[in-house]
C-alpha cells in the first residue's frame, strides 16, 4: 500500500505542476501580440496540456486503488469532500483544455487579469485536499 500511496503523491504533484503552469502561459498569451511569440507559447501550452493529462490518469488510478482497493477513507465525510475536490479539479483541467482550444482558434480570450485569478483556483483546491487528507475533519 505504501508504494501505491507514494506513486499517487508523485503523480498528483506532477499533475498539479501542470495545473499551476498552464494558466501562467495563458496570462502570457493574453498579453502577447507578436505572432511568433504567440505561436511558441501555443506550442508550449499544447505540449503541457497533453503531458499533464497523461499525468492525471495515473494520479486518479492510484487514488482509486487506495480508496477502493485498500478502503482508505471508505464511508467517511472527509473522503466524500476530497472526491468533490477531485471532480472540481477535473473540471478545471477540462476548462484549461477549452481555453487552450480558444487560444488556438484565435478566438477572443479573457484578460490577463482574469487568467491571473483563474490560476489561483488549483492552489485553493490543493490546500483544501491536503487539509482534508491530513486533518480528516469529519
Amino acid at each position: 500500500m505504501l508504494w501505491v500511496k507514494a506513486l499517487h503523491i508523485v503523480f498528483v504533484t506532477a499533475w498539479f505542476a501542470g495545473l499551476f503552469y498552464l494558466p501562467r502561459i495563458f496570462v502570457n498569451l493574453a498579453l502577447e501580440s507578436d505572432p511568433r511569440a504567440r505561436g511558441r507559447l501555443l506550442v508550449m501550452a499544447r505540449k503541457l496540456y497533453r503531458f499533464m493529462t497523461l499525468l492525471a490518469v495515473p494520479a486518479l488510478a492510484f487514488g482509486l486503488w487506495l480508496w477502493l482497493g485498500y478502503g482508505i477513507g471508505a464511508a467517511t465525510g472527509w473522503m466524500h469532500a476530497k472526491l468533490a475536490i477531485v471532480v472540481l479539479l477535473l473540471g478545471y483541467h477540462h476548462a484549461c483544455g477549452r481555453l487552450l482550444a480558444r487560444f488556438e482558434r484565435g478566438a477572443p480570450a479573457r484578460s490577463h487579469v482574469w487568467f491571473r485569478w483563474f490560476n489561483e483556483a488549483p492552489v485553493l483546491l490543493l490546500l483544501a485536499a491536503v487539509l482534508l487528507v491530513v486533518v480528516k475533519p469529519f
